[in-house]
């Protein structure tokens, strides 16, 4: 912490800014540290739906805290802003049917991604492996398998006995980069872990989800999924029961339209397509300089 501080605030006086932006964790607390010492207005962005250690702790040298949601704000009191969880700008907006034609699905089947994260998530994975006999007569299947289960998942797919007709709605990879987009556009339902990204990014394209919380995350992604689920946008799959029950709890969505539908609109409420631009705002505002006049950072 001493030397990452000290290093901390020679770049703040070789930089020299006027106002200093962190998002948390171990790593954020010189930082903030280094901006209270040299008397510099220090915002904090919180994604998360409640504040870790590191946070709660660097919040006492914050100028502003902001939060996501209204209901963390109650953590920071006097210090809050709530400007909600800005995403990529392209998400909004982003047109499914020429997602899929980039990605080379057919769009008039039901798109399911899956993911775990740059890592992967090995019960994930091997869930879905069980379960693609079914899946994949009736829908596209994109799935990110991490790099640490690539080597796994794509021998397991070359030596599987899955008719080959339906292996071509199989999409494999280990990691998609610019191409996550178009995958998160193309899908009509999506599994995945619930980190603090699944607050933004689903919403901003109404994604109906299924989440299965790490189970040593902390409580962090239980909260997470559980903001969803509470508000119809999500169903949840504790990680134990994955390989017994995420293959019907897909098809049972996939059979059920109308659940879909409002899954879909559900999630679409929560989204928040100026978070980008309050964050921005509020910078420049204890910084002492306004925002230029301009659209959305999210919308440009």
């Amino acid at each position: 912490m001493r030397t990452g501080a000290a290093q901390c605030a020679a770049l703040i006086r070789e930089f020299r800014p006027d106002a200093v932006f962190v998002t948390g964790g171990y790593v954020a607390a010189p930082v903030a540290w280094a901006a209270w010492r040299a008397g510099l207005p220090l915002l904090i962005y919180l994604p998360d739906l409640e504040p870790g250690l590191e946070i709660r702790a660097t919040s006492r040298l914050a100028t502003k805290v902001a939060v996501s949601f209204p209901e963390v704000a109650a953590y920071f009191p006097g210090k809050a802003e709530i400007t909600g969880y800005p995403v990529r700008a392209e998400l909004w907006g982003a047109d499914r049917a020429a997602a899929c034609a980039a990605l080379g699905l057919d769009a008039r089947l039901p798109v399911l991604l899956v993911f775990g994260g740059s890592r992967g998530a090995r019960s994930i994975n091997r869930a879905l492996q069980g379960a693609l006999p079914a899946l994949l007569p009736r829908c596209e299947v994109i799935h990110i398998t991490g790099e640490l289960d690539w080597p796994e998942v794509s021998a397991a797919t070359r030596t599987s006995d899955l008719d080959e007709d339906w292996k071509a709605h199989y999409h494999v990879y280990p990691y998609l980069h610019t191409e996550m987009t178009q995958a998160l556009a193309a899908a009509n339902l999506v599994v995945a872990r619930a980190g603090a990204s699944v607050l933004g990014e689903f919403p901003a394209l109404g994604l109906p989800a299924i989440l299965s919380p790490y189970p040593y995350a902390g409580q962090h992604q239980y909260i997470n999924a559980a903001y969803l689920a509470d508000r119809g946008a999500a169903v949840i799959v504790e990680d134990a029961a994955l390989s017994a029950d995420l293959g019907s709890t897909i098809l049972g969505l996939l059979d059920d339209p109308d659940r879909l539908a409002a899954m879909r609109a559900a999630s679409r409420k929560l989204a928040q397509p100026d978070a980008a631009d309050r964050i921005a705002r509020l910078l420049y505002a204890m910084a002492g300089s306004p925002l230029p006049d301009t659209r959305s950072t999210e919308r440009a």
